[in-house]
């Protein structure tokens, strides 16, 4: 199992903050939270999301792989991005 470099993880948090709860400055974003659950990102925001992940990152991402288990939490988004670039390297 990788460990998910810790840049990834603060850059995840950064475009959530900035572009999903730049209305809710004073929400505390855990690397747990469930966004869906606790509504602070849907179906468009998925969408944008994946946007800036694959050109942040130069990675790509299939449709099958837009999961709550990929996509779902800080933690879930940056081990994902992990994962695809460990593949495509």
């Amino acid at each position: 199992m990788s460990t998910t470099p810790p840049e990834i993880r603060e850059q995840v948090r950064g475009y959530l903050r900035d572009n999903l709860l730049y209305m809710r400055p004073d929400y505390v974003l855990q690397d747990q939270t469930r966004l869906l659950e606790e509504r602070i990102i849907d179906s468009m925001g998925i969408m944008e999301l994946i946007g800036f992940l694959e050109q942040q990152f130069g990675i790509t991402i299939p449709d099958k792989e837009v999961t709550e288990a990929n996509l779902g939490s800080v933690d879930a988004i940056a081990a994902f991005v992990g994962r695809r670039l460990e593949a495509q390297a």
